[in-house]
């Protein structure tokens, strides 16, 4: 299978190569309780023109809950964790029909795929998902993602990984995108709600999510969907981490992605944060398989985040386990802010023996060595 690297600007054309796409609940629902026609053909025709240009695009939805919602317009509802998995189980082939109709009839293939946080978690899962994905731009199929909400108690009880707009960071990262755009209801980032605050001005490009940034996203969720801008956010610092652009806007403005892939300014930009991260790297840097910390010294601290090292055990101060040789954990300073993520070359209880010592005594203490490191360089990513 061909694996090519995007390029933003590929063949000399302006705009951008492989496009990740979230559309949340809010837009599909054009602020209503049903899944609006008019809207989803707008989008399919954005996708439609931009994979007759030759670019790469996937699709992340949301909508599955409002589709089930309309579809079963007469029964009580309820708001337990178990009903919305309903709504989602009823839900989710009317979405998929509706895109598969729309796609279609412009002579577009679409495939359905459903993933949760489970799915990614290993190495093996995370590499099946990208070959999956690639396959079908290969195709020229137009790949409609979304949270197998049936099954998925995270997403629909709100938690902070398991929402769609996290979901589309992840799978920008997941098949190395260009660009990953967050179309919603509103115009992009601002300085504050809005919607309640009529001095609330558009900020069109974030260079850096401070913590300003965040405060002025501190906003309550706009409706029916699980998102808000504190979790577009979150994502945006996931995707411009791994080497992708972000744009957050207006998915009721005209051609906004079409517009936005072609290289036009719509919105709010939030630029790639550095050159993208090779696979493994991603991989460690989404999350995911994280299974512990490693608490450091402000030595150490300073080692990685400004000349390039390797953690060595004299750096350690805490472990907080469990986790295996091999695994990825978090590594953060000693006020527990993490500060980047790594395959660790000893497990919990090993590192628990060997912190604060210098690498020449770890075979004295445990009688095997690994590596003088806890975590090499080389297996190493600074969030």
């Amino acid at each position: 299978m061909k694996d090519r690297s995007a390029s933003r600007h590929r063949n000399g054309r302006a705009g951008y190569s492989r496009i990740v796409a979230k559309v949340g609940t809010n837009l599909l629902t054009a602020g209503s309780d049903r899944i609006d026609a008019a809207v989803m053909a707008t989008l399919v025709d954005q996708v439609v023109r931009l994979i007759d240009d030759g670019r790469d695009i996937v699709l992340v939805t949301s909508g599955a809950i409002a589709a089930g919602r309309e579809r079963l317009a007469g029964v009580r509802e309820r708001r337990d964790i178990p009903f919305r998995q309903v709504l989602a189980a009823v839900g989710q082939p009317r979405l998929m029909q509706a895109y598969d109709a729309l796609f279609a009839a412009h002579g577009h293939v679409a495939a359905q795929t459903l993933v949760s946080k489970r799915d990614l978690h290993d190495r093996a899962g995370y590499l099946n998902a990208r070959n999956t994905l690639l396959g079908l731009l290969e195709l020229r199929v137009a790949p409609i993602v979304n949270e197998n909400d049936a099954v998925a108690i995270d997403e629909i009880a709100d938690a902070k990984i398991g929402d769609n707009d996290n979901l589309s960071a992840l799978i920008a990262n997941l098949i190395d995108a260009d660009v990953l755009v967050m179309l919603t209801d509103i115009d992009g980032l601002y300085t504050a709600d809005p919607r309640r605050d009529q001095r609330a001005v558009l900020i069109p490009r974030v260079e850096k999510i401070t913590r300003e940034v965040d405060a002025s996203a501190g906003v309550s969720d706009t409706g029916r969907g699980t998102g808000g801008m504190v979790t577009k956010l979150q994502a945006a610092k996931l995707a411009t981490g791994s080497g992708s652009d972000v744009f957050i806007a207006d998915g009721h403005a005209p051609d906004a992605l079409y517009r936005i892939a072609t290289g036009e300014h719509v919105g709010t930009m939030l630029p790639a944060r550095g050159s993208r991260i090779e696979s493994r790297k991603r991989w460690m840097l989404s999350g995911l398989a994280t299974k512990g910390c490693i608490v450091i010294d402000e030595g150490a601290a300073r080692a990685l985040l400004e000349h390039g090292r390797s953690l060595l055990p004299a750096g350690v101060r805490e472990v907080r386990g469990p986790f295996r040789r091999g695994d990825t954990v978090n590594i953060a300073r000693p006020e527990g802010k993490a500060i980047a993520c790594g395959i660790t070359n000893y497990d919990d209880r090993e590192l628990s023996e060997i912190r604060g010592l210098r690498s020449d005594r770890i075979a004295g203490v445990l009688g095997h060595e690994y590596g003088a490191e806890a975590v090499h360089r080389n297996n190493l990513v600074l969030y």
